[in-house]
């Protein structure tokens, strides 16, 4: 795709109608399936909430456990749109665990890149994940894409540990009390609840890119190196990471009118939908909004990319 700037999309957004028969009137609101408090997910689901309002397609942010039950949720018709990561999106799209049949996801766009982000506390002398052997660890809320990834992460490092299962201020609570010895978080840096915790007592993250080989032997290259910023959390420098996208999806169900209305909002407000805390890599513009692999754009998302693309 040749490079579009981005006064071009806006003036491309101007000339062209959100969409037919949204209105601020609109009898049910689309239910947008986030994430835990304390997250990006929700974080961003609250920003595209009201930017999708402002341009007369109400919506309403859910609270879930992540990317699993995100998907559930539009699989059952409780969601209409959801936040979900590329590996979770896959294993869904060909019924992979921990889902027991195909979910026919199709994406809206790629919004922003994940970081898997393992955190111990500072004075903890562990230098890596191997040091977590048989040791408590909270890997992740029932229903998220962090729980997978937790699981597929113990494997690739050849290890086993006393795996909890925690929603992430649980996760939080716990590390801050000692009751476990590693939390495993996936989202946007800096997550605004480990840097809540960061501010309260020093902590840091584990180096997970040198599992990446393995993980990717495993599970394809929907895992690729992200570094974490220098003093995301606290003084200290960079740690290599593993980085996954995040989509923003949804089934065939949705109207092809609905998700290109959604697909122009992503486009032209995009710098309203980045939190400013951010400090990892964001991807709302739309050479990299259609960039979504192997999970297809829905149709009504394409035209609208197309069309705003000219």
């Amino acid at each position: 795709m040749s490079k579009v700037s981005r006064r071009a999309l806006l003036r491309g957004l101007l000339a062209a109608p959100l969409v037919g028969g949204c209105t601020s009137g609109t009898a049910h609101p689309l239910a947008l399936a986030a994430g835990e408090p304390g997250g990006f997910y929700v974080e961003f689901g609250e920003l595209l909430a009201a930017a999708l309002g402002a341009a007369g397609l109400p919506a309403t942010v859910e609270n879930t456990g992540g990317s699993v039950e995100n998907i559930e949720q539009l699989r059952d018709g409780a969601a209409a749109l959801g936040l979900a990561l590329t590996d979770i999106a896959l294993a869904a799209r060909s019924g992979e665990e921990p889902f027991g049949a195909p979910v026919p996801l199709q994406a809206i766009g790629r919004v922003y890149e994940n970081y898997m982000q393992l955190m111990v506390r500072a004075e903890d002398p562990a230098a890596g994940t191997a040091d977590l052997a048989g040791r408590p660890v909270s890997l992740g809320a029932v229903g998220s894409g962090a729980a997978v990834f937790g699981d597929r992460l113990l494997a690739a490092a050849g290890i086993a540990a006393d795996v909890t299962r925690r929603p992430l201020r649980d996760a939080v609570s716990a590390l801050e009390a000692g009751t476990t010895d590693a939390l495993l978080w996936s989202g946007g840096v800096p997550t605004p609840a480990l840097a809540e915790l960061a501010a309260r007592r020093p902590v840091r993250l584990l180096p997970l890119a040198e599992h990446l080989p393995q993980l990717r032997s495993r599970h394809g290259d929907v895992y690729g190196p992200v570094t974490v910023p220098a003093d995301a959390y606290g003084p200290a420098a960079p740690v290599p990471t593993v980085g996954v996208a995040n989509l923003l999806v949804c089934t065939p169900a949705l109207p092809p009118e609905t998700a290109g209305a959604v697909a122009r909002t992503l486009v032209a407000a995009a710098p309203d939908l980045v939190p400013e805390s951010a400090l990892g890599t964001q991807y709302l513009d739309q050479r990299s909004l259609i960039g979504t692999g192997e999970i297809p754009l829905h149709p009504g998302a394409a035209a609208a990319y197309r069309e705003l693309h000219g």
